[in-house]
């Protein structure tokens, strides 16, 4: 196995930072690990790096599980252990991707495994792999996917691993509570998440004139001129409207919510992150997870429908 230092290396980093290296000891020395960090500090690798500490390379089962609540996210975390170049097989799952092409993967079985609580649950009563092997889980974003409705998955999935030997559950929310069907008595906190940071965000109300916000927020936009912004709607079809009618007015908006196909979902975000786009408009959907580095502005074009919602939009900057 590769040490630390070549794993940094292979991610184009020299070290951890405070918060990766307080969580990393953390999981690696405790039964239950709670890491709450914000958004974008890097708790993917914290997580993944005692993961890979944990593999063994005798053992061709699926040893570890990671539960993501979106495709993004899941395979977001796929591409950092990709780019760690640890040698051990990964295979991610998750609805849209052909159930057939991720019933012949697991085959051959990866030792870890990524994917949404709803496609895991299916492959689970599929008996498409092994759960007798699996040492340990990862509930990334927990609190979220509880909030999409997977909590009935989320338990089966968890009563079918016995076998499990350490549980880590990953958040960007403080505060939050802990279901009972994890199992996670004892647990141990790491926590990231400062008080003060909420105060370090310039928060302002802009009106309109008319019910229709779309001329307003125009105005704004072109304000704001090419910085990079997010422009949150609570529903799929507001969000392709906006858009459509920002670029006949001359912004260059790109638009990401979860009923577009995965290829153009990745499209939106490259362009969005390359800039070839400046102004993203989208679902809750973007408020959690992605990489998207250098977002200056967030814009709530509708509020939130839960308040917990508002604060990691605001996070993404």
């Amino acid at each position: 196995m590769q040490s630390k230092k070549d794993i940094l290396a292979n991610l184009g980093i020299v070290s951890l930072n405070e918060m990766q290296e307080t969580a990393a000891t953390a999981i690696q020395n405790n039964v239950n690990t709670l890491l709450l960090a914000p958004t974008g500090t890097g708790k993917t690798l914290a997580f993944l790096i005692p993961i890979l500490s944990l593999l063994k390379k005798d053992i061709d089962k699926v040893q570890c599980l990671i539960l993501s609540p979106s495709r993004e996210l899941a395979l977001q975390i796929e591409s950092v252990w990709k780019k760690m170049k640890t040698g051990y097989k990964v295979n991610t799952c998750y609805g849209g991707h052909a159930m057939s092409t991720e019933i012949q993967s697991l085959s051959e079985p990866p030792a870890l495994l990524i994917g949404t609580p709803g496609r895991i649950f299916d492959h689970l009563t599929r008996q498409s792999f092994d759960t007798r092997y699996i040492h340990t889980l990862a509930l990334d974003e927990f609190d979220k996917s509880l909030s999409m409705g997977f909590h009935e998955q989320m338990a089966y999935i968890i009563g079918e691993t016995r076998n499990l030997k350490k549980k880590i559950l990953i958040s960007a929310t403080a505060g939050i509570e802990i279901p009972t069907f994890v199992g996670a008595h004892s647990i141990t906190k790491v926590n990231f998440i400062k008080e003060d940071d909420k105060h370090k965000l310039t928060k302002k109300i802009v009106f309109s004139e008319e019910k229709d916000k779309v001329n307003t927020l125009f105005k704004l936009l072109c304000s704001i001129k090419d910085n990079s912004s997010m422009v949150f709607c609570n529903h799929r079809d507001a969000v392709e409207r906006t858009a459509e009618i920002l670029n006949q007015m001359g912004i260059s908006a790109g638009h990401y919510h979860g009923g577009m196909e995965q290829i153009d979902r990745e499209k939106a975000l490259l362009m969005f992150r390359n800039h070839t786009t400046t102004t993203l408009i989208t679902t809750d959907l973007a408020a959690r997870g992605l990489d998207i580095p250098l977002i200056q502005h967030i814009i709530h074009y509708h509020l939130p429908l839960q308040a917990h919602e508002f604060t990691h939009r605001n996070g993404r900057t």
